[in-house]
């Protein structure tokens, strides 16, 4: 949900808020309270963005959802490290998908963004799957409360 700031509804930051905070606790909190009751441990995955570290335009509640969505795997890493559980997220940057349909279509702000991109190109759905592939593997039974990037380099500019 898009809007300026000053006009952003109640309903709109609480919408949005359900859906990228709240539910995603809840959803971790039980899974994670099953892997602590099998005492095996396991990996949690949840999906940040790179709003987790920028502020954004016009996206208030999704700043703020996914910056909270940062501490929340951060907390719950500190909280089950020891119990096994590794908490970490993948941080996507601009991707080729639907949400991104109008954004793409708009040619100036499509190359501003391209331009920013070292990559060079709009990230696709599939360059997420070896993220996640490291982070549920063995390779990354020391890595807790981590927020890897997946963003063609957006970030290192």
């Amino acid at each position: 949900r898009r809007n300026d700031a000053a006009l952003f509804t109640e309903d709109d930051w609480d919408a949005v808020m359900d859906v990228n905070l709240k539910t995603t606790f809840f959803l971790t909190q039980a899974v994670g309270r099953r892997m602590i009751e099998q005492g095996r441990g396991g990996k949690i995955i949840n999906i940040a963005s790179m709003l987790s570290y920028q502020g954004g335009i016009r996206v208030p509640s999704y700043a703020a959802s996914k910056s909270g969505l940062a501490g929340i795997t951060k907390a719950l890493a500190n909280e089950w490290a020891a119990k096994g559980i590794n908490v970490n997220a993948i941080a996507p940057g601009y991707f080729s998908t639907n949400n991104t349909t109008a954004l793409r279509a708009d040619e100036d702000r499509s190359r501003d963004i391209l331009a920013r991109i070292p990559a060079g190109r709009w990230g696709t759905p599939a360059d997420i799957g070896g993220a996640a592939v490291f982070l549920s593997s063995s390779a990354a039974d020391y890595v807790h409360g981590t927020l890897l990037a997946v963003d063609g380099g957006w970030l290192a500019r």
